[in-house]
């Protein structure tokens, strides 16, 4: 029962194999590229952050507005 066959061995060093195969062509980005893409992504999000402040104040007037 706790013994695996040797098909299921076969198979997992094939796997392993293969994921080692798909690492080896990863093209790895210099860290000129991840340095320009890190800023880009935390610039955006940082807009993004305002802009969903700015309508959620908008909204929160707009409601307060309909309430009173």
């Amino acid at each position: 029962m706790g013994e695996k066959s040797s098909k299921e061995k076969a198979q997992k060093k094939s796997w392993f194999k293969g994921l080692k195969a798909e690492f080896k062509k990863i093209i790895w980005p210099d860290k000129k590229t991840v340095a320009k893409e890190t800023t880009a992504v935390v610039t955006v999000s940082l807009l993004l952050a305002v802009v969903i402040s700015i309508i959620d104040v908008i909204v929160k007037y707009g409601v307060d507005f309909l309430i009173k």
